[in-house]
Formats: C-alpha cells, sequence, structure tokens
C-alpha cells in the first residue's frame, strides 16, 4: 500500500480522498493555495503545504509547484482529484519521471481519451457503439466535408478534438452553414485549446446523457459498475445526477457495461473511469471518456457498495481489483444534487462567509462538502460547495428523502441553488424520469433564467 499520498486537489473531493486515504491508513499531504488555507482537510491532513498564489494557475495548475509539494514531503504517490491537472497527460508524466505514482491511468491512455477522435475510433476498435460521424479530423477540402454531412444527415455537429465541458462545438442544420461553421469552430479550438482540429457527427435532437463508471487494474482485470443518468444540465454543466438511469434495463446494463469493461482491458486502461454516452431511442452512442474519478460518483457508491476512491489507491498500489463483476449488485436508487455557492436565478457565483450550516440526515442521506460555519468561500475557484446524496429502495423513496434533505439543509450567509434544487425535485416530468439533455434548459428559458 502507499505510505503517503499528495492530495493535489482542493473542497470536497480533498476532503473525500483524505477519508479514503485514512481508512487505508495511508498518511495524507493536503497541498493549498494561500486562499485555501482554513479548507476542512488542510486542517485534518498529516501535513499540509502551501503552493503559491489564489490564482489556480499559480497554485492548482502549477505542475512545477505541485511535484516540488510531494518532493518535500516525502510522499508516493499524489492523487489529482477532479478538474485542475486530473487528466492533464503532461503533469502525470511529469509525476512519474519524477520518481511518483500517479493515482490515475497512463499518461499515453490520458492522452487518447483526452483526443476524442482518437478515443472514438479507440472504442470503434473495442466494439463501443459510436455515433454516426467523419471517422476523423475533418481536412481542408471543402467537398469532401459537405460529402461527408450529407453521409451523415443534418443536423449534424462540429466538435473540437481537443475540447471539453460542452466548449469548442457549434450545430449545423443546413449545407449552406456547413463551412462557415467548420471555420469558426477550427478557429475557437485552435485559441482555446491548441489544437485545431475538428471532426463532425451527427447531432442527436433529444438524447439522454448517460455513463457508466468502470474500475480496471495493472493486471488485466475490469469490471463495471453500473450507469448514472446525468441528463440534468445547463449549460452541460451537471445539475442532478442518479443511477441507476431510468429505462435501462438489466440486460442493456449488462451489455453496454461490459463492452466498457472489455474495451479497458483492450487499451491497457488502469484506475477509475467514465465512458460517457449520449441514449436515444434505445441506443448507446459514446462521446468521451473522462479518465478520473467523477464529481457523481457517491450514487454508484450508494447503490453498488463500492467505494470507488478507495478502489484507486488500492490499484495505484498495484493490488489486483477487490471484486469481481459476479460482485456487483445494483441496490435500489441514489440522487445526488450539486451544491453550489451561486444565486438560483441568476447564477451568478456567491462566495463570502457561511454564518450559519447544518447538514440534513436520515435514512440513506450523505452529505459530501468541505464547508462549516465561518468558513468562507472564496471568489477564485469553481462554485460548488457540496453535493447532497439520497439513497432509498426505489427511485421514489430516493426522491422523497432528497426533498426532505433538501428542506433541512441550511447555509446562510451566501446565495445557493437550493431553491432551484427544492424546485427540480417537484418537477412533474424529472419526477417521471428519463428527461433529456434539454430539459432543464427550456424549463429555465420558459421562466425567463
Amino acid at each position: 500500500m502507499l505510505d503517503k499520498v499528495l492530495i493535489a486537489n482542493r473542497g470536497e473531493i480533498a476532503l473525500r480522498i483524505l477519508r479514503a486515504c485514512r481508512e487505508l491508513g495511508i498518511r495524507s499531504v493536503a497541498m493549498h493555495s494561500e486562499a485555501d488555507r482554513d479548507l476542512k482537510h488542510v486542517r485534518l491532513a498529516d501535513e499540509s503545504v502551501c503552493i503559491g498564489p489564489a490564482s489556480s494557475m499559480d497554485s492548482y495548475l502549477n505542475i512545477p509547484a505541485v511535484i516540488s509539494a510531494a518532493e518535500v514531503t516525502d510522499s508516493v504517490g499524489i492523487h489529482p482529484g477532479y478538474g485542475f491537472l486530473s487528466e492533464n497527460a503532461d503533469f502525470a508524466e511529469r509525476v512519474i519521471e519524477s520518481g511518483f505514482v500517479f493515482i490515475g491511468p497512463k499518461p499515453e491512455t490520458i492522452r487518447i481519451m483526452g483526443d476524442k477522435v482518437a478515443a472514438i475510433n479507440a472504442m470503434k476498435k473495442a466494439g463501443v457503439p459510436t455515433v454516426p460521424g467523419s471517422d476523423g479530423e475533418l481536412g481542408d477540402d471543402d467537398e469532401t466535408n459537405i460529402k461527408i454531412a450529407r453521409r451523415i444527415g443534418y443536423p449534424i455537429i462540429i466538435k473540437a478534438s481537443g475540447g471539453g465541458g460542452g466548449r469548442g462545438m457549434r450545430v449545423v442544420h443546413s449545407e449552406a452553414a456547413l463551412l462557415n461553421a467548420i471555420s469558426l469552430t477550427k478557429a475557437e479550438a485552435g485559441a482555446a485549446f491548441n489544437n485545431d482540429a475538428v471532426y463532425m457527427e451527427k447531432f442527436l435532437g433529444n438524447p439522454r446523457h448517460i455513463e457508466i463508471q468502470v474500475l480496471a487494474d495493472e493486471h488485466g482485470n475490469a469490471i463495471h459498475l453500473g450507469e448514472r443518468d446525468c441528463s440534468m444540465q445547463r449549460r452541460h454543466q451537471k445539475v442532478i445526477e442518479e443511477a441507476p438511469a431510468p429505462g435501462i434495463t438489466p440486460e442493456m446494463r449488462d451489455e453496454i457495461g461490459r463492452r466498457c469493461a472489455q474495451a479497458c482491458v483492450d487499451i491497457g486502461y488502469r484506475g477509475a473511469g467514465t465512458f460517457e454516452f449520449l441514449y436515444e431511442d434505445g441506443e448507446f452512442y459514446f462521446i468521451e471518456m473522462n479518465t478520473r474519478v467523477q464529481v457523481e460518483h457517491p450514487v454508484t457508491e450508494m447503490i453498488t457498495g463500492v467505494d470507488i476512491v478507495r478502489e484507486q489507491l488500492r490499484i495505484a498500489s498495484g493490488l489486483p481489483l477487490a471484486y469481481r463483476q459476479e460482485d456487483i449488485h445494483i441496490n435500489g436508487h441514489a440522487m445526488e444534487c450539486r451544491i453550489n455557492a451561486e444565486d438560483p436565478d441568476s447564477f451568478m457565483p456567491s462566495p463570502g462567509t457561511i454564518t450559519a450550516y447544518h447538514a440534513p440526515g436520515g435514512p440513506g442521506i450523505r452529505v459530501d462538502t468541505h464547508i462549516y460555519n465561518g468558513y468562507r468561500v472564496p471568489p477564485y475557484y469553481d462554485s460548488m460547495i457540496g453535493k447532497l446524496i439520497a439513497h432509498g429502495e426505489s427511485r421514489d423513496v430516493a426522491m422523497a428523502r432528497m426533498r426532505t434533505a433538501l428542506s433541512e439543509m441550511v447555509i446562510e450567509g451566501i446565495k445557493t441553488n437550493i431553491p432551484l434544487q427544492h424546485d427540480l425535485f417537484h418537477d412533474s416530468g424529472f419526477e417521471a424520469g428519463g428527461v433529456n439533455i434539454h430539459y432543464l434548459e427550456k424549463k429555465l428559458e420558459e421562466k425567463g433564467k
């Protein structure tokens, strides 16, 4: 087992990693910016080290500073969490070259999965279903690109190969708009990602966002932990996640999950990962793979009993998976609300001091957060300050428990999106299950938000 781990992140995920380390007897090191001295995990870690000013570029995204923090604390491994450097292949490479264990996939795997075109091609070879598209990067020949679009059929979407998080994409509804859309997306991709490669896919009108959680070790073992539905989104950012996904049968789950697990074996994947799909009319279409732990991993943990972060640490220590596929069983239903420090109407960030905090409780309730009474939410980072998770023997029970938990949760001194979450859990469309990825934005538009 790893002896000491540097937690290269902040907030609730840093605290989550620290707790997993404690459980395994691993000593923890909390690195932090000058603005994050009072984070809960910094106070609880075995050691802490400041790595720079508040700006992410000068602290959490500063690779030499992170490596130095591991060196001065004699850490053995580095856990990147999610966001920041978690899917940066160059960072993973530097970690390994510096003699540390990177708690995640191999750099070359991150690099392949980070390139959308390469990832799609790898999934096709592995037998994972993909969206009909250009089968690679678009060239400069206009006539060829027009023929590709005609073959796929409009509407189509132009995507940046190096994009993500909803950036670097443009929907095209007619041939007249195609060439200009390709040119604009290439220019934007080059500026945003330093990579102007773009590709073309069929644009699905009303899909759901379904993802498959996987775990794989370096000994050729891989399993899946079922699926999550993350369709409740605003501007491509997830708001509510749940597992299992409404309407997905055990047979469908086993089939797509088996393909994803086999793909992990085929590409030599190691660690925790997530295959993201668009799902429409009973078909799954691969869009990308996240080579890290997901924000929404707790809902999968609640229905399977598998501690995903603990498994990450075990796998990085060279141990084989603690589970076989036949050990994984879906138990009940779980839902997660992302709690953000933001105005529930305008969505503007709301940093400031928390003057009162009360966490909800009761059967099936879990709260993953780093906040506490008197904690000051800084203005420099993502607005998410916690996650509220509810589990029950059925979807209806999980929803009822979430409604109660949202009504009990108290965060004063700043604005939060709890009122929005409360509204969504009384929405008839969401209550019925199976809403598509456009549902929330249309709902907000109708309300003038």
